[in-house]
């Protein structure tokens, strides 16, 4: 294998164990990694305010896509490189669109800000005290990095393709666990940031290995130049990916990574 110039891993299900953790041999590892020169970017369905804990994982040299690619992050300095939302009128019109579909849909968005949401949205534990709750016309402010569905009883095969059947060609339309999907501005995926984010640092797909779980990570794993599918991964995912690794709880990236830099 090519020796890569840049590490881009999902976190949840593929880099983190199933309880949220870095075990101490990931954490071993990574750093291994950077002491090499090689950059890690975490690349992330989570919005930055679920990171704050795990930056110390990438050191001065990490760097981050999350929100599904709508925000590019420097981690060593903070920066944000680039930043892709939907804007209220448009994303309103989109949720009229997918209630009209589906009806029962309750939604929320994830702003630079914050999580905004609307009266009936239940988000376990993840909104922050204070979070602005009410009709989104009110509390929809500023871009969303991603509008959040849930669908309280349907089918998540059939909400899932529901969802998707409304927002058609006008926004990135995504998921990761059954019962909610994640819809992104028009071309945002994993895929196309990690692509900018590889352009600005001027990293070739061939130099780039890459690991994930989900669907949400197929093109950012077809983008790269090698790409691993953890064992525990969606079906699909197991389909595309080049290899497959160790599940996420037995440290799976860190496995490949171990092999690949001789650590």
């Amino acid at each position: 294998m090519r020796r890569p110039r840049l590490v881009a891993t999902d976190l949840d299900g593929t880099l983190l164990r199933s309880d949220g953790s870095v075990s101490p041999h990931t954490a071993a590892v990574l750093r291994g990694v950077l002491d090499r020169g090689v950059e890690i970017a975490f690349v992330t369905a989570r919005p930055w305010r679920w990171m704050t804990d795990l930056w110390a994982y990438v050191g001065s040299r990490g760097l981050a896509v999350v929100s599904n690619g709508a925000l590019l992050l420097d981690v060593a300095t903070g920066e944000h490189l680039e930043v892709h939302g939907i804007d209220p009128a448009p994303g309103l019109a989109l949720t009229d669109a997918i209630r009209s579909r589906v009806p029962g849909c309750h939604f929320a968005v994830e702003t630079l800000a914050g999580i905004a949401l609307d009266p009936d949205y239940s988000e376990p534990g993840h909104a922050p005290p204070g979070s602005p709750r009410g009709d989104l016309a009110t509390v929809w402010t500023e871009p969303a990095l991603k509008l959040l569905v849930r669908h309280p009883t349907l089918d998540p095969v059939l909400f899932r393709a529901g969802v998707v059947a409304a927002v058609g060609s006008r926004a990135t339309a995504t998921w990761t666990v059954d019962g909610l999907m994640e819809i992104s501005a028009v071309g945002v995926t994993k895929g196309a940031a990690l692509a900018r984010l590889c352009e600005l640092r001027g990293v070739e797909p061939r130099d780039v290995l890459a690991f994930g779980d989900m669907p949400n990570d197929l093109p950012m794993l077809t983008w790269a130049g090698t790409s691993y599918a953890v064992a525990n991964a969606h079906p699909s995912v197991l389909e595309t990916a080049d290899h497959v690794a160790p599940a996420n709880d037995d440290d799976g990236v860190a496995s490949v990574l171990a092999e690949v830099f001789g650590l």
